[in-house]
């Protein structure tokens, strides 16, 4: 097994009383592609904020590709490209001039930035709007351009932060095939999202954390298949859905998960699949008129609600 080229040990980051970062420990391979998942404020931006240099922590450490990022900071830059949720748009500077500004800025001549720039407007689609001034991109070209921005001085390691927020659904598309392309590259990818569905598809590994602790590590599959999380059945019925719904509230064992116009999606608490004939058989035999029956597999965005129950922040 490889050396891991991202360590994070007990980290921790305190504002004040309020612990953003709350002893987080993880390790990452080379090469892999991992998402960061948490609500609005877990601790997900101040955590990347520290990997990669621009802020400090409380307690703990990280290490990147073997250098620690408290005290090596300079060397850290060199091998870590960051992408904020959000940047700065410049007047009257197009493109080309904006990533030529950051090659001048990580030290590249004037022939090897050439290059540099041309590889990275080529990758990121950005060559056919080169002259186009930054401060005119649609929202999916701008993302592209920070992207491209990243990706100057090659990093090894790359830092997302919702990368995909904002984007239409082609924009997140192609965004989501750029960064497949890049693991293809060995690239190691950390990032962060709200759409918990893409990362799934296009992580290797994820991790939860929730008041800045982890809640959660493994793949997507070992999420949606954790012990204690409920199961879930979606119901179809002929006609009105109001005699479902009441037969599930008499029912202690049963949860509305979703509510559709010809039925619901249900939570059977403490269930497993071998407990699904009987259930069809109550619903039949209670008079609900059953149209259709069925296991659902189980979205990531209602994994990661059950875990969270399951793992409820300690007190102060």
């Amino acid at each position: 097994m490889p050396d891991p080229i991202i360590q994070v040990e007990n980290l921790a980051r305190d504002f004040g009383d309020v612990k953003a970062v709350n002893g987080l420990s993880f390790a990452i391979e080379p090469g892999r592609v991992v998402g960061f998942i948490g609500a609005n404020g877990a601790g997900k931006t101040t955590t990347m904020r520290m990997m990669v240099t621009l802020d400090q922590p409380s307690a703990g450490t990280i290490r990147i590709g073997g250098l620690d990022v408290s005290d090596r900071p300079t060397e850290v830059r060199r091998r870590v490209g960051w992408m904020p949720d959000a940047y700065g748009a410049y007047d009257n500077m197009t493109v080309l001039e904006y990533l030529d500004f950051y090659g001048r800025a990580f030290g590249y001549k004037k022939a090897e930035r050439q290059r540099r720039v041309s590889q990275v407007m080529e990758f990121t689609d950005l060559a056919a709007i080169s002259d186009r001034p930054m401060d005119k991109l649609s929202k999916g070209m701008g993302q592209r351009l920070c992207l491209g921005r990243t990706l100057i001085h090659d990093p090894e390691v790359l830092v997302l932060d919702e990368p995909a927020a904002g984007l239409d659904p082609k924009a997140r598309i192609e965004f989501k095939n750029l960064v497949r392309l890049l693991a293809g590259q060995g690239k190691t990818i950390f990032i962060s999202s709200h759409i918990l569905s893409e990362l799934g598809e296009m992580c290797d590994h994820l991790i939860f954390i929730d008041a800045g602790r982890i809640v959660h590590q493994g793949t997507t599959e070992s999420l949606v298949q954790s012990h204690g999380v409920a199961l879930l059945v979606e119901i179809r019925v002929a006609g009105d859905t109001a005699a479902l719904f009441h037969w599930i509230a008499a029912s202690p064992d049963l949860e509305i998960a979703d509510r559709m116009k010809n039925g619901a999606r249900v939570k059977v608490i403490h269930g497993d699949t071998a407990d699904l004939p009987a259930l069809l058989r109550r619903l039949v035999l209670d008079g609900v008129a059953v149209s259709g029956f069925f296991k659902v597999e189980r979205r990531i965005e209602d994994a990661f609600v059950d875990m969270l129950k399951l793992n409820p922040p300690p007190l102060p």
